[in-house]
């Protein structure tokens, strides 16, 4: 690796993967709830990062910056990662944390006060229940479940073992885009009809990859965890798995869940009643199994007899900017630069489009990308421009979840299991609209496909199933 000499977001020991973390026991292991634990002026919150080839070491630099946090372990079922991991964090002044390989053995860990989950997608939700069954708070990046039904036990558990869970949606913790929130809601752009992600994301094609054996120092059985025990390959391992149906959710799963977020957030909506996807798996002849260019459409029916819709879409390789979103003139403070009184494409020096646009009846409002804390508004029919709103970003996040776990009010998380259970739910819905080939109607309050079992099933992951011992339990 060449970035182990510094230490900054998404640069830090990042090797543009994300991996399994130590991954977990059989579900027959009854953790012990340890004691509620009260936290002293001077004491620090004690959290094991799981999974650490990728997104966790995010989580490392982060957690690194606050003062009343210890980085007490590392879990990860490829050894050669955590090993890797640890010296590079002592190298950069980081004390050195224990480590495991499954997390059964770190929930048994008493001194553990919270885990900071960044595994493969399929692992979050029973992840996220044993721990809180173990009496252990819960940081779980997007997005907190594989299915619809996971994400449904995962705000069981928390709720009933009284956890703290965060969901990795940072945007929400993000100041410019919470003051914008809250100025739509407030009536800036007038009645909001309409909100839309975009995740136009240069994806280029992962090819094709042999069989070959399981390499030295990964526990693949820990890895796969709950999806089927398949023949290994790399396209199935570090990063690549995303694409893969028994481990992702495709980049609406991935990228895409903050853009959902901000998206059902803005519009000020929860579960929808319809939704419709199409799209497919363009240009290339590779092993990828989700689509990589989706349209999706979300229809809500409010109690006061009003329809809003959210749209969203994501797109792997050449797209417009929309609404200034991926430019200078949306992402960073600097001079606009103009030709011909309109934009130059590409200015923030890739190809992106990520982020979401609002439609009411005075104007619309946008956000921009993941790294860039920012939105512009333009009102009245000329689509007159305001200044736009700059500020900081993810660490806010993080200590927003430390602050939750020392003061145990709930109520102060910024992105709450049971709203992160709603936003994906969008998509997961999206993804099942997609593999059937048909609109679903959904009923939200029963939480289940009306008429269409078929569908249910695979919100439930059925047409993929459980492999044993690794199953999220029916009764958390």
């Amino acid at each position: 690796m060449s970035n182990d000499s510094q230490l900054s977001r998404r640069s830090f020991l990042k090797s543009g993967v994300t991996s399994a973390a130590g991954l977990a026991a059989a579900s027959s292991v009854a953790f012990m709830t340890q004691p509620e634990r009260v936290f002293g002026a001077n004491d620090r919150v004690r959290v094991a990062i799981c999974g650490v080839h990728g997104r966790g070491m995010d989580h490392v630099h982060n957690y690194a910056q606050l003062k009343n946090v210890e980085i007490a372990a590392v879990c990860d079922p490829d050894e050669n990662v955590s090993q890797e991991r640890v010296a590079a964090m002592v190298k950069h002044g980081i004390p050195k944390p224990a480590t495991f390989v499954d997390i059964r053995k770190l929930l048994e860990d008493k001194s553990i006060d919270a885990i900071s989950i960044a595994t493969p997608n399929h692992w979050h939700s029973l992840m996220g229940i044993w721990a809180c069954q173990a009496g252990k708070d819960v940081y779980v990046e997007k997005p907190c479940s594989h299915n619809l039904w996971e994400g449904k036990q995962f705000v069981a558990a928390a709720q009933k073992y009284n956890r703290i869970v965060q969901h990795g949606t940072q945007i929400r913790s993000a100041t410019a885009v919470r003051e914008g929130i809250q100025k739509i809601h407030e009536g800036l752009i007038g009645d909001i009809y309409m909100a839309r992600g975009l995740c136009f994301k240069w994806r280029n094609t992962i090819g094709h990859k042999p069989v070959q054996p399981v390499p030295a120092g990964v526990n693949y059985d820990l890895w796969t965890g709950p999806a089927p025990l398949r023949d290994f390959t790399q396209n199935r391992f570090h990063y690549n798995w995303h694409w893969f149906w028994a481990y992702g959710n495709g980049d609406m799963g991935n990228q895409g869940t903050h853009q959902m977020d901000v998206a059902r957030w803005g519009l000020g909506v929860g579960f929808p009643n319809k939704v419709s996807a199409i799209g497919g798996h363009f240009m290339f002849d590779d092993d990828q199994e989700t689509p990589n260019d989706l349209t999706c459409a979300f229809q809500f029916d409010l109690p006061d007899g009003k329809r809003k819709m959210l749209t969203f879409e994501t797109r792997h390789w050449i797209a417009n900017h929309e609404a200034e979103i991926g430019t200078v003139e949306m992402g960073t403070p600097e001079p606009r630069r103009k030709t011909g009184g309109a934009a130059l494409g590409p200015l923030a020096g890739g190809h992106n489009t990520i982020g979401d646009i609002f439609y009411g009846s005075k104007g619309y409002f946008a956000t921009g990308d993941e790294d860039a804390d920012t939105y512009g508004v333009w009102l009245g029919p000329d689509q007159d421009p305001q200044p736009p709103v700059h500020a900081g970003t993810e660490l806010a996040h993080y200590a927003n979840f430390i602050d939750c776990v020392v003061s145990r009010k709930k109520e102060n998380l910024n992105a709450p299991i049971e709203e992160a259970h709603i936003s994906m739910a969008l998509m997961h819905l999206a993804n099942a609209s997609y593999r059937l080939g048909r609109t679903l109607n959904f009923n939200p309050e029963t939480q289940q496909v009306i008429g269409d079992s078929e569908a249910d099933a695979m919100l439930r992951d059925a047409d993929r199933g459980y492999r044993a011992p690794y199953t999220v339990p029916e009764d958390v």
